[in-house]
């Protein structure tokens, strides 16, 4: 059964007219976890990082490919931010409304106050397919770059490349 918070995802993608399919699996915490049921979904898999300032007052998801890891000295350089560190479960279901396991882009529809930032590996713009969480760790769906660039435009989130 799809949970409330799926199902805004897939009404949300069904509005904007974006192709989709879903694909379900047991819970996933770790992209260490979630590999062993990427074998039949095309594209790239993605890390979903949810990070804060130092000061708690500026907001990150940050969106890589999944085998790249993130320097968060090195951004926090390039956004200008101060010192970046990883948020907290709270700030997390305040921000994205998801729960630990569950970060995806998907979360910004529940951001009504535009307050995260999307920092997008610039490398992600070849990709032909990605893939992402639908707000829960059991399902994966799989779109087109283009798709997603839609979806950003969508939820009007300042969008960073790096």
């Amino acid at each position: 059964m799809v949970s409330e918070t799926e199902q805004k995802v897939y009404d949300t993608l069904d509005q904007l007219g974006i192709e989709y399919v879903r694909y379900e699996h047991p819970p996933v915490y770790t992209v260490d976890e979630a590999k062993k049921y990427w074998s039949d979904i095309d594209g790239v898999h993605s890390k979903n990082l949810f990070l804060r300032n130092n000061k708690g007052n500026r907001h990150f998801l940050v969106v890589l490919e999944q085998a790249k890891s993130a320097d968060l000295k090195d951004l926090s350089a390039k956004l200008a931010a101060g010192k970046l560190s990883f948020a907290s479960e709270r700030r997390l279901k305040e921000h994205l409304g998801l729960e630990t396991g569950a970060v995806s882009p998907f979360g910004l529809l529940n951001d009504q106050k535009k307050a995260v930032t999307v920092v997008l590996d610039k490398e992600l713009k070849k990709e032909e397919k990605v893939n992402f969480h639908p707000n829960v760790n059991t399902a994966t769906i799989n779109l087109s770059y283009r798709g997603f660039e839609k979806f950003l435009e969508h939820c009007g989130n300042e969008v960073v490349y790096i």
